[in-house]
């Protein structure tokens, strides 16, 4: 995941004479419009990227052109190839926007964590042990990457590893149709922490254990 923020500079007016200002708005707008169709034409559809504005600022009042418009953006990507692309194209994309309405922008592009990568190896392990405690029902392996940003990335670019997600949705509850942990209506039950706290000693041990019978 990274962040972008983008600030369109123009020049403030009235909204009864527009002519004698220069408006951000609009190019702020095509800005977020293009983005979403750049994600389209620019990458392959088997190595994805996300871009989501999720927040747009402007002006104070209906009748007054504002100097400047801001949105930031949340993207993510799959491979460290498409995350560097992805900031190249969004400089060039906004920039060239920018100057084509005769304005500038200003491009922040924070970088937030790396690509999560699950070492092959590892979470076969962390599957089987956990198919071995609670059955194989409850070690599920998610059909697609998901595309939320973490930041055990960083361990993960430094040791083999594999990251494991612990259920918590209450009973009875479907987790494809329940409210993500963003939602103001997600629910979540404490029983399944001595699950987790078991998984994570079995883990340890069956490694230990391999480990004490591997050749020195």
């Amino acid at each position: 995941m990274d962040a972008i923020d983008v600030t369109v500079h123009g020049r403030g007016g009235h909204g009864s004479a527009p002519h004698q200002a220069m408006d951000p708005i609009p190019a702020a707008c095509e800005m977020v419009t293009a983005l979403h169709a750049m994600v389209t034409r620019k990458f392959n559809v088997f190595d994805p990227v996300v871009v989501t504005v999720g927040s747009f600022h402007a002006g104070t009042v209906r009748n007054v052109i504002p100097d400047d418009a801001t949105f930031y953006v949340t993207a993510r990507s799959f491979s460290h190839e498409s995350r560097q692309r992805l900031r190249d194209e969004t400089v060039r994309l906004v920039t060239n926007i920018a100057q084509a309405h005769g304005l500038t922008a200003d491009v922040d592009f924070a970088g937030g964590y790396p690509v999560t990568v699950n070492d092959p190896a590892e979470a076969a392990f962390a599957t089987a042990t956990a198919a071995g405690l609670f059955g194989a029902d409850r070690a599920v392996t998610p059909p697609e990457p998901l595309a939320g940003s973490e930041d055990f990335s960083y361990v993960l670019n430094e040791v083999p590893g594999a990251f494991v997600l612990l259920g918590a949705c209450p009973p009875g509850t479907d987790p494809q149709t329940a409210p993500s942990n963003h939602s103001a209506t997600a629910a979540f039950t404490d029983d399944v922490l001595p699950d987790g706290a078991t998984l994570y000693a079995e883990l340890a041990l069956r490694r230990l254990a391999a480990a004490a019978l591997a050749p020195e």
